[in-house]
C-alpha cells in the first residue's frame, strides 16, 4: 500500500494538473532507474482505482554503451571519460527483467546515441546530444505506438535541478513542467513524480521491490546535472523544507520583478 502522504501528493499532481484522461494511451519512458521503475508501477496501481481507463506501454532505449570504451586521448588520463577497467555493460537485459516483473507491455530498443554522442565534438556537450536524441526517438516511438501521452519519471529534485541548469548554464529563468503540451496536442509529457522527492521516490521502490539498473554512462558522476545535484544540497543543507520552497517559488513568479 502506497504510504498516505505520498499519495496525497500523487493524487494532487494528477488532478492540478489534469495528467490522465479516459482513453489515453500512455508510453512510460524507462531509463532503468529507480524513478522510472516506481512510475511503471504507480501508474499500473493508478489505473486500477481510477474512474478512468488508459493503457500503458513501457519503453526503454538502450543507450547502446555495452562493451564501449571512450578513446582516451579525447579526455586526458585524469578525465571523466577515461576508459573502464571492464567494458560497460548494456541495459536491455536488465531493464527487460524488471518490466517482466513489473507486467506491463514493453517495447526494448538499442541505439548507438550514447557513444556517438561521446565522440561528438570530442566529448564537448555528450550528455546534451545523448539527450536529444533519446528524446526525439521517444517522441517518434509516441507517434508510431499512438500514444498520446508521455510519461517521465521527474521528481521534485529533478525540476529544481533543471531550473538551476537554465539558470546558470542557459542564462534563462525555465524548468521542466509537469504537464507539457507539444506538437499541437497531438502528444503531451506528463511528471507523476512531480510533487515528490527523491526520499520519497526511494521509499517507493523499496515498497515495490523494484531493482534499479546501474546507468553505464561513464559520465554519470561527472555531468552538469551531477553538479547542479550536489549545489542544490549546498543551498538547501538538505533541508526538505528549503527544497519545498524553492519548488513553490518557480510557480510563484513575480515577473514585475525580474528584468
Amino acid at each position: 500500500m502506497i504510504p498516505p502522504e505520498i499519495n496525497r501528493l500523487i493524487g494532487r499532481a494528477m488532478h492540478k494538473y489534469r495528467m490522465l484522461a479516459d482513453g489515453d494511451q500512455v508510453m512510460i519512458a524507462v531509463s532503468g532507474g529507480i524513478d522510472s521503475l516506481v512510475l511503471c508501477r504507480l501508474l499500473d496501481l493508478w489505473r486500477r482505482k481510477a474512474p478512468i481507463h488508459y493503457e500503458l506501454l513501457a519503453v526503454h532505449l538502450d543507450m547502446g554503451f555495452a562493451g564501449y570504451r571512450p578513446r582516451a586521448e579525447l579526455y586526458g588520463k585524469q578525465g571523466p571519460g577515461l576508459p573502464p577497467a571492464e567494458p560497460l555493460p548494456g541495459t536491455s537485459t536488465a531493464v527487460r527483467v524488471q518490466l517482466e516483473k513489473l507486467g506491463l507491455p514493453y517495447y526494448i530498443e538499442e541505439t548507438p546515441f550514447g557513444p556517438e554522442a561521446m565522440e561528438a565534438e570530442a566529448g564537448k556537450n555528450g550528455c546534451y546530444h545523448c539527450s536529444a536524441r533519446r528524446r526525439s526517438r521517444l517522441f517518434e516511438l509516441a507517434r508510431e505506438q499512438g500514444c498520446n501521452k508521455l510519461a517521465l519519471g521527474h521528481h521534485q529534485e529533478d525540476i529544481i535541478e533543471t531550473f538551476l541548469l537554465n539558470l546558470l548554464y542557459g542564462g534563462n529563468l525555465s524548468t521542466m513542467v509537469p504537464h507539457q503540451r507539444l506538437f499541437a496536442g497531438r502528444l503531451r509529457m506528463i511528471r507523476p513524480l512531480a510533487l515528490l522527492d527523491k526520499a520519497m521516490v526511494r521509499r517507493l521502490g523499496q515498497l515495490f521491490a523494484v531493482e534499479p539498473v546501474a546507468n553505464p554512462c561513464p559520465l554519470t558522476d561527472n555531468s552538469k546535472r551531477h553538479e547542479m545535484r550536489d549545489l542544490l544540497a549546498t543551498i538547501t543543507g538538505n533541508d526538505p523544507r528549503r527544497r519545498a520552497s524553492i519548488f513553490a517559488a518557480l510557480g510563484n513568479v513575480r515577473t514585475d520583478y525580474l528584468l
